[in-house]
């Protein structure tokens, strides 16, 4: 079974996306930020990451340039889910090391076929 580090400071959209991905038949590892995520993403084996952009302590972009910078998950897929759409901050994000950049509110159909193209 694929797990997926899912990202966010908001319980409901965890727990919005945690059903829509278990629902998939992924594993489903929730973090509340991006510090949560770094801990997490360390003692898990996670296959691909959906972060938040605009959480405390550590955002998305941040997250993904930690996360790159370490070699296990130089290649792990990365994806910003964010309320986040203008061209500026989705070319931060590339620069970061961001797979993907997917924009709230988001079509549980659309993440589930973007997450398993990207999983490939």
């Amino acid at each position: 079974m694929r797990s997926i580090l899912a990202v966010d400071d908001s319980p409901s959209m965890r727990k919005m996306v945690a059903f829509t991905l278990s629902s998939a038949g992924f594993k489903v590892v929730e973090a509340v930020d991006g510090v949560d995520a770094l801990a997490k993403a360390q003692a898990e084996n996670i296959d691909l990451v959906l972060a938040d952009q605009n959480m405390p302590r550590l955002d998305g972009i941040g997250l993904t340039r930690k996360l790159r910078e370490d070699p296990k998950f130089k290649s792990t897929p990365i994806l910003i889910l964010t309320t986040e759409s203008s061209d500026l901050m989705k070319q931060a994000g590339r620069a970061a090391g961001a797979t993907g950049w997917l924009v709230k509110p988001f079509d549980p159909n659309r993440l589930i076929e973007v997450i398993q193209k990207v999983l490939r």
